[in-house]
């Protein structure tokens, strides 16, 4: 199918469109009159890829900007200032809550969000108030992402017409029901990011403590927040028809602990025709419940042939979480299975039934020629007595494979092996970049003596890598030891290429009483030239993105309008065969399915960052987000949610949206090959 025309979600048009409220009484142009509304646009786009505020030299400046004339140039900077973050943006943001047009308050308020400082928990109390829905929404929203918990009793209050609002919404409608509603969902995730259950309880449970309505947000919220009072309206949310809301209700009884979900989920474990992804919470539900009732209904789906792969997984990891004998047997005859994804599953599992059955059927095992069973192994010799499997553990030191390497520092770390500083330290000099990140991070855990001199060393060997990693689990390792010995590094640091490493440097000496700023502007990887061109500020479609697998295609529509520069490094890469022949290196149920990585541990990338594209957009069913390591660390690796959630938002760029071929994520196996990507976007 070819790419689809842009409905006015071109960049300008967005910026030139207003929301219908009422224009500003005088205006204060920021620019001179003729400033064309694309020059404008342009100006936003690279200063916020910059993260910096002015351009003096080319006359543009984001502050000016906050004032123009043109509402819709004013809500595009405000998102721009929330982006670019720090605390220097709250006088240009605060005072935009109060602006004439409803679509710039909404946006400050999410900027105010992203930015996440204290100072604009106040103003955005009192935004709880504004007659606009969207507004009270956001601000909701806000308060969430910073975190204040004494803000938790003014969002339930601009609750309180909530639980009448969606008493009636169906369990697993993921579809805008008008700004009144889209305010209570908002309300309902902020109330869970503030940690706060009794306010939780205002806006979602009655007066008998039961539900005031089987809407997923409504599960999602009392599983999330993680209180036994919770346990409750969850048992009675696990008869709600709705996928979203018996899979949340699961998830959380089980958390708990409560075994009334043991009788649910033996029944849908039990019913091949149930969903699959329900039928997923539903098996590790019963692993996390160790209840020995589960345990033949697991047995069985090992055996059945029509198991899906994903799920027979989820079968092996509850089968060793119930500790159960029943099912050591049929867990050491994996160890043979031809997917190497099931002989790791099966040796976790079996080592937490039986430590001692489990060494014995390893050694009649012979070495596992697939880098990641030995990777696995070396994470599950970590949870055995000391004594069993740390000798085991010192022949995979050995391991050729540097990905194996690192796992087994893990392991060694976890079982204190009396070495493990030396072996730390000469991993710093190792050549590869995600060795010496994962030494560094474990040397921040332990933090021995003499590790200054050979961290600053493994700093300066981490400078030539085109991946950042190293460089920032170095900076954090650093920061740990309050010696002036590593001052030098740090501010070395703060002028480091990448984006992300300055942020970090600057961070720690912050931390340390040093006021240094990371350096700015950030760098760019695009030529200015693209900033005002029509293929940014104008494009004729909608990219589409037909990611070819195993199971099937499908089709991703990518928002070109919201992540502009998210969207064109994806299409860059696709179009490269970047991502061609790459495994989906994690499948978790009812969660995501990622890929993009060309090392195939999860630490590979294209050798570059990318910055963050926060937006308004929530992560539900089908949504494309960037994976991340820290903050503004994209690259390649994405993913794509198989269910609502809502935790992600507003963390991770959300850049596209599945509109065809869901059923064909649901069926995507771990190991599954992407064959190719094509776009589609007009060019």
């Amino acid at each position: 199918m070819a790419g689809r025309t842009v409905a006015a979600a071109a960049v300008v048009l967005a910026m030139a469109c207003v929301s219908g409220g009422q224009a500003p009484a005088k205006p204060v142009p920021a620019q001179p009159l003729e400033t064309p509304i694309e020059r404008k646009a342009g100006w936003i786009l690279r200063l916020e890829q910059q993260r910096v505020l002015a351009d003096p030299a080319a006359g543009a400046d984001l502050g000016a900007l906050m004032r123009d004339a043109n509402a819709g140039v004013r809500r595009r900077t405000a998102l721009a200032l929330g982006r670019i973050g720090g605390a220097e943006m709250l006088p240009l943001l605060i005072p935009a809550l109060a602006d004439p047009d409803e679509a710039v308050r909404t946006t400050a308020a999410f900027a105010l969000g992203l930015i996440g400082d204290t100072q604009g928990a106040a103003p955005l109390e009192r935004a709880l108030a504004d007659p606009v829905a969207t507004v009270r929404g956001r601000a909701a929203e806000a308060l969430g992402l910073i975190g204040n918990a004494a803000s938790a009793s003014a969002v339930a209050a601009a609750a309180k017409d909530c639980p009448a609002l969606i008493a009636a919404i169906a369990p697993d409608d993921e579809s805008a029901k008008g700004a009144d509603v889209e305010a209570c969902r908002l309300s309902i995730l902020a109330l869970v990011r503030l940690k706060q259950y009794d306010a939780l309880a205002r806006v979602v449970l009655d007066a008998g403590g039961q539900p005031v309505s089987s809407w997923w947000p409504v599960a999602f919220a009392l599983q999330r927040i993680g209180d036994a009072r919770a346990a409750a309206p969850l048992a009675a949310l696990l008869s709600s028809p709705g996928i979203y809301t018996q899979a949340f209700a699961l998830r959380g009884l089980a958390a708990l602990k409560d075994t009334r979900a043991v009788t649910p989920a033996l029944a849908l474990v039990e019913r091949a025709e149930a969903d699959r992804r329900l039928r997923a919470v539903a098996i590790r539900a019963l692993g996390q419940l160790a209840d020995p009732r589960g345990v033949p209904s697991l047995l069985a789906l090992l055996r059945a042939r029509a198991t899906p792969a994903n799920l027979v997984l989820e079968a092996i990891a509850s089968l060793g979480a119930t500790g159960d004998r029943r099912a050591f047997e049929p867990l050491v005859d994996l160890f043979a299975s031809r997917s190497p994804y099931v002989r790791i599953a099966a040796m976790a599992a079996a080592a937490r039934i039986d430590a001692e059955g489990f060494l014995l059927a390893l050694s009649s095992t012979e070495r596992d020629r697939d880098w990641m069973v030995r990777a696995g192994l070396a994470a599950t010799l970590a949870t055995l007595p000391v004594d069993r499997g740390r000798p085991v553990l010192l022949e995979l030191a050995s391991d050729t494979d540097l990905r194996v390497q690192a796992a087994v520092l893990r392991a060694l770390a976890r079982t204190d092996a009396p070495d493990l500083d030396r072996r730390l330290f000469d991993a710093l000099a190792s050549p590869d970049f995600a060795l010496r990140a994962t030494a560094a991070s474990l040397i921040l855990d332990r933090k021995p003596a003499g590790a200054i001199p050979v961290l600053v060393a493994a700093y300066a060997k981490s400078s030539a890598d085109a991946d950042p990693s190293a460089r920032i689990a170095v900076l954090d390792a650093l920061a740990a030891y309050p010696s002036d010995d590593v001052v030098a590094t740090l501010r070395q640091a703060v002028d480091d290429r990448e984006w992300p490493v300055r942020v970090k440097a600057a961070a720690v000496l912050k931390a340390r009483g040093i006021a240094v700023a990371a350096s700015r502007p950030a760098p760019l990887r695009q030529e200015p030239a693209l900033f005002e061109s029509d293929r940014l500020l104008r494009p004729k479609y909608s990219p589409q993105a037909y990611v070819e697998t195993a199971a099937g295609t499908i089709q991703i529509e990518l928002d070109v309008v919201n992540t502009p520069f998210t969207t064109l490094a994806f299409i860059e890469l696709a179009r490269a065969g970047f991502y061609d022949g790459l495994k989906v290196h994690r499948v978790v149920a009812n969660f995501v399915v990622q890929a993009g990585d060309p090392r195939g541990d999860g630490e590979g990338g294209p050798g570059y960052t990318i910055r963050d594209e926060l937006t308004m957009q929530p992560f539900v069913r089908g949504s494309v987000g960037m994976a991340l390591s820290g903050p503004e660390t994209g690259g390649s690796q994405f993913f794509i949610t198989v269910s609502p959630q809502p935790h992600l938002d507003a963390k991770y760029t959300l850049f596209g949206r599945v509109v065809r071929g869901l059923e064909v994520l649901d069926g995507i196996a771990l190991g599954d090959a992407i064959v190719k990507i094509t776009i589609e976007d007009g060019q």
